[in-house]
């Protein structure tokens, strides 16, 4: 029960009560914030449910997450909106501040900021003011940056070999470049198909750009010269996909030379401006790219013609020098007569020295002959005959054979080498002695004699016989002692 204080009564009589309590036929509960907040929030979208807004952008961003926020404005009143990512991922042109545009959705509240605003589907520029607006502005953030700058122009090939072409394939575009081409100097082209107008044009434009100055030098698509960018005429929504940022960045970052040759002499795009080269119209664009070869044929013959008698005229010019210069020269007869005459003297004198050669080698070669006649010839070959005969006795007086055929013989060990003296005998021990008609071994005994032949050694046919003593050795062998050590057979040498 409450309890009134006695100054809380409110001015329609009604008293102010601390405790909430239900009043006697009340049919309105309290609300939960939440409940009031989804009832309003269901409200607003089945009342707004499809919109269109016509309005100025204002505080426009894109957040970090792709979704787009704003606000629409006009005089009077303002209206935040957002635009989520799908649908923002697709808009046709950048937002700005300070661009008027007609915005499509539906109205819903935002609980959590108490605050209503429009969810938009699609965003389109309000007219083709608004849109010649979004041009400038665009225009002059991209040309601050400097992407218009002359001095980043870079000038044209004279004469491509590959000229690539970004535009529609099946547009009048292409067959018009084709056939300028064909005309005045015929081009190997490369197209690079796109969307030229309508979502997603600029994506394509772009990519196809960035794509040609990818190409590598020497690939199996070979590298264009030239790039054109082209696109038959229309309005300014028509051409707006070569107003883009990402078309506009795409050329001027491309290392390849470009045209632009968007749509008829009097539209203008973005696109002009930042191109090395602004055509207008595409089948300008393929005059400016090649020269007409016929007239390059004819200058290329005026060029030779004038080589050869420029040629002609140095060859002429220094044939006349040559003659004024030969004229102050001597004549050949005065000039070669002092070599003549010095030749015909170093000639005579070459004969007479020949001559006089040949007579003292003449004469040399008779006193060789004189010197060489048969009776002096045998002379010298009985008496060198003589010498070497006496040189052949004495040799064989020398043959140690020739000792041994008279009854001398030669002392070996067992390894075949010669003994020398009686001590070297007896360390040998075993002896081979050489006669002239043999060998017979003989044992050293430890006291150094030999010993005594075995009896059956004097009538054996395969021992050979000792040759006989001579009388003076006998002689000496009988005064001997008998304890003197026999000697060797090396002492007979």
């Amino acid at each position: 029960m409450s309890v009134p204080f006695p100054d809380t009564a409110s001015d329609d009589g009604t008293e102010a009560r601390l405790l909430a309590e239900a009043a006697p036929g009340d049919n309105a509960p309290a609300l939960s914030v939440s409940q009031l907040s989804a009832a309003i929030k269901r409200t607003v979208e089945d009342g707004f449910a499809r919109v269109r807004v016509r309005g100025e952008l204002s505080g426009a961003k894109r957040a970090a997450s792709g979704h787009f926020y704003a606000a629409l404005k006009d005089d009077n009143a303002l209206i935040d909106m957002v635009m989520w990512k799908g649908q923002a991922a697709r808009l046709a042109f950048r937002p700005e501040d300070g661009i008027e545009v007609i915005a499509t959705g539906k109205l819903t509240t935002y609980p959590g900021r108490s605050k209503y605003q429009l969810v938009v589907d699609t965003l389109e520029v309000a007219g083709e003011g608004a849109l010649m607006l979004l041009f400038e502005k665009l225009k002059a953030r991209l040309g601050g940056e400097g992407l218009f700058d002359r001095d980043r122009k870079q000038p044209l090939p004279y004469l491509p070999q590959v000229i690539g072409v970004v535009t529609s394939p099946t547009g009048a575009v292409i067959r018009d470049i084709l056939h300028r081409l064909a005309d005045r100097c015929p081009t190997r082209v490369i197209v690079w198909p796109v969307l030229v107008q309508g979502e997603g044009a600029a994506a394509q434009v772009a990519n196809a750009v960035r794509g040609f100055d990818a190409l590598p030098v020497g690939g199996a698509v070979p590298r264009p010269d030239l790039v054109i960018v082209a696109r038959g005429g229309g309005s300014i929504e028509d051409l707006w996909a070569f107003n883009e940022e990402v078309v506009v960045r795409a050329i001027a970052d491309c290392r390849i030379p470009t045209i632009s040759a968007v749509g008829h002499e009097t539209d203008v795009t973005l696109a002009d401006y930042v191109a090395d080269v602004r055509a207008p119209t595409p089948t300008a664009a393929a005059e400016m790219a090649v020269p007409v070869r016929a007239e390059l044929q004819a200058q290329l013959a005026a060029w030779n013609g004038r080589m050869i008698g420029a040629a002609n005229r140095q060859q002429a010019l220094r044939g006349e020098r040559l003659t004024a210069l030969a004229r102050h020269l001597p004549k050949r007869e005065a000039l070669y007569a002092p070599q003549r005459q010095r030749l015909d003297d170093n000639g005579d004198r070459l004969d007479r020295a020949q001559r006089n050669r040949l007579s003292v080698v003449a004469e040399r070669l008779a006193t060789r002959a004189g010197a060489l006649r048969p009776a002096l010839l045998e002379r010298r070959w009985d008496r060198d005959r003589a010498r070497l005969e006496g040189l052949g006795r004495l040799l064989g007086s020398l043959d140690p054979r020739a000792l041994l055929s008279r009854g001398y013989a030669m002392v070996r060990d067992a390894e075949g080498a010669i003994v020398t003296n009686a001590e070297k005998a007896r360390v040998a021990g075993h002896l081979r002695l050489q006669f002239a008609d043999g060998e017979v071994p003989v044992h050293i005994s430890e006291d150094g004699a030999a010993p005594p032949p075995p009896s059956s050694s004097l009538s054996s046919p395969k021992t050979a016989q000792s040759p006989a003593m001579p009388p003076a050795m006998r002689k000496a062998a009988r005064k001997a002692p008998p304890d003197a050590p026999r000697r060797g057979q090396g002492e007979l040498f």
